[in-house]
């Protein structure tokens, strides 16, 4: 569907789940209170976690640096690669601080718990200027739902791509955020 079809749909899903006892704990799952997926709150929260598999991706910290993970797509390339060598990654990459503070907040901000932002400075050394957070929540996109924790609004949900770019744009040393 086009863009506003989409929209339209995805707030109409909000409703029903809502109704239904399920309310979204994530921009697009949902559960009763209590039941939402540990695992995929471990993606979320920016956890760390294993990829392994045809096609999985990893993220875990190995000697104070976060490492970024992918194997094989191919079922029989994997295999082939598990069988030669006891592993099918063909990808290991160190994240910087600023590709690890892009992630989180990307995964953070998908969650109707929101991130918070002084968990986001200590592991990353840097956070979200004030000033793009007060223009995101002057246009009622984004709030603070505690002193140091940032969610998208509903409507908000809607364009969540262009706030994390606006947000990862303005991300600022933690030290300068300190008063905050």
């Amino acid at each position: 569907p086009d863009g506003d079809a989409a929209s339209a749909f995805y707030e109409v899903t909000q409703e029903m789940t809502e109704r239904a006892g399920l309310p979204a704990y994530e921009i697009s799952n949902h559960a009763s209170p209590g039941e939402e997926s540990r695992h995929n709150l471990t993606y979320w929260r920016y956890g760390e976690y294993a990829g392994v598999g045809p096609g999985a991706h990893g993220r875990f910290i190995a000697e104070g640096v976060r490492r970024a993970t992918s194997t094989e797509r191919s079922p029989e390339r994997w295999a082939a690669l598990v069988e030669a060598g006891g592993h099918g990654i063909v990808e290991d990459v160190a994240l910087s601080g600023a590709q690890e503070a892009d992630e989180a907040l990307l995964m953070g901000l998908r969650l109707t718990e929101g991130i918070d932002l002084t968990r986001l400075a200590a592991r990353t050394g840097s956070a979200p200027g004030r000033h793009a957070i007060d223009e995101l929540a002057a246009l009622k996109l984004v709030e603070r739902i505690a002193p140091n924790r940032l969610r998208a609004t509903a409507s908000g949900r809607m364009v969540l791509n262009a706030i994390v770019l606006q947000l990862a744009q303005s991300f600022e040393p933690a030290k300068a955020r300190a008063t905050d």
